[in-house]
């Protein structure tokens, strides 16, 4: 992880002594009541000239990975971290099948073995951008960010895993809870337009298993955390969403 470093005498961002970081951010984007998942709230901006994020993983040839993060419409900016959120600008962070595991204010990030174990293990790496003032930054309501898999990365180090910028368009990211055993909404079919990447945000108040049938993708649920898996519908037909444990159907894909 990367701390902030003073910057020397430079303006800073940091808000007035007083002022919250939501009310010192001003008019950047709409403030959402939705929050990321890890207690983020979201900070939506238009599509166009929106930040976006794409992520390569390889194996480091002495322990565990190196990731690049490729941006546009965005800047690192460590020395402004904890002040008012200003246009294209802030910090990424770092979840690992929806565990936080680090806060990094560059390009390159190197990821250690012992911290992916510390986290539990997964595969599901995925880098999200955030404002200085740790909002979260949104396109129609979904965080700007992107998954790329630590195993499909573990085969080579010359070919990294590199993932598409994740700023989908409405309709592919669907929101699921699961309380004492009911799903909400209930399930229904949802159309996916082939080759459109999907996010399910699934929480569950229960330690579970999400599954996609036919796509073989599942991530761990722990209990009362939100989990974001994200795929692309690379193959046609009609695909359940179910939870293992509990064998719950969530939802079905309907890929055209």
């Amino acid at each position: 992880m990367f701390g902030a470093s003073a910057c020397g005498g430079r303006a800073t961002t940091h808000h007035k002594p007083g002022t919250s970081h939501e009310q010192a951010g001003g008019s950047v984007g709409r403030l959402l009541t939705a929050d990321d998942g890890s207690g983020n709230r979201l900070r939506q901006v238009d599509a166009e000239g929106a930040p976006t994020v794409t992520v390569a993983v390889r194996p480091d040839s002495e322990d565990g990975w190196n990731v690049h993060l490729s941006v546009r419409n965005f800047r690192f900016t460590p020395d402004s971290v904890g002040g008012a959120a200003l246009p294209g600008r802030g910090h990424a962070r770092l979840f690992l099948d929806g565990h936080p595991l680090a806060r990094v204010y560059g390009s390159w990030f190197h990821l250690p073995a012992s911290l992916v174990r510390a986290a539990g293990g997964g595969t599901g790496l995925t880098a999200r951008l955030y404002a200085d003032d740790h909002t979260a930054w949104a396109v129609n309501s979904t965080p700007v960010q992107a998954t790329a898999s630590l195993a499909a990365s573990s085969g080579s180090a010359s070919a990294p895993e590199e993932s598409r910028p994740a700023t989908p368009s409405p309709g592919t990211t669907l929101e699921i809870a699961v309380s004492h055993g009911k799903v909400s909404p209930d399930p229904g079919r949802t159309e996916i337009k082939k080759g459109r990447t999907v996010q399910l945000r699934v929480r569950s108040d229960r330690a579970d298993t999400l599954h996609v049938h036919g796509y073989d993708k599942e991530a761990r649920l722990p209990a009362g955390k939100t989990v974001t898996l994200t795929f692309t519908a690379d193959r046609s037909g009609l695909f359940e969403v179910e939870t293992h444990e509990s064998d719950l159907l969530l939802t079905q894909l309907v890929v055209r």
